[in-house]
């Protein structure tokens, strides 16, 4: 079989899948529509399907990225500057693994540059990335120093996230005014005590 043929099978076979997904997310819908006691006859609910497997596009796009792509391309002309790094305030939505429900939130990612530095829209999209898939916010955390850390190589780099989780404030134990807030520190940021209070201040601060 030809590179072109071969290329054309893995297209098709690829939108057979897509499509078979497609399908099992609008049955699923309806199964919860029965399951809650809904009628998804209902004039109201019989194109909410076809919305919410949209949306879960949307939601869960972060399964289809690659952070190391987003952060491939860094650049070296910086003028000689080595000190903080740092985009705050940085707005995301998640989604809880264990109940599926929103978790909103910013984050604070800063890095200290050693040979290079990367576009700050960058960090931004690897935030997304990573939010964009069902997450607990230690492992998102983590998971975003991880890839600056290796992809970056910087002296330091530090995230810090803030965030509410719709799991414990719209049900259970309906805390609703409580936030969570997670730190990961490496490099310098982990071994300079100084450094550590400002990224945490500048994070926390107006």
């Amino acid at each position: 079989m030809s590179e072109d043929k071969k290329e054309m099978v893995s297209k098709l076979t690829e939108e057979a899948i897509e499509e078979t997904k497609y399908k099992a997310g609008l049955e699923a819908v309806k199964n919860i529509f029965w399951v809650i006691g809904e009628d998804p006859t209902r004039e109201g609910l019989v194109d909410t399907p076809k919305r919410f497997v949209k949306a879960l596009g949307e939601w869960f796009k972060g399964y289809k990225e690659d952070p190391k792509e987003i952060l491939a391309t860094s650049f070296s002309e910086v003028g000689g500057y080595d000190e903080l790094v740092m985009l705050r305030k940085i707005p995301f939505e998640s989604h809880c693994e264990h109940h599926i429900t929103p978790i909103i939130g910013t984050a604070t990612i800063a890095y200290l540059p050693d040979r290079g530095a990367v576009g700050v829209s960058k960090l931004a999209r690897v935030l997304d990335c990573y939010a964009k898939r069902l997450q607990v916010q230690e492992r998102l955390t983590a998971q975003i120093a991880d890839a600056i850390e290796e992809c970056v190589k910087p002296r330091g780099v530090a995230v810090i996230i803030t965030a509410t989780h719709q799991c414990m404030t719209t049900r259970g134990v309906h805390k609703a005014q409580s936030d969570m807030i997670t730190s990961e520190m490496r490099g310098l940021f982990r071994s300079e005590a100084s450094l550590r209070s400002e990224i945490m201040s500048l994070h926390l601060g107006g």
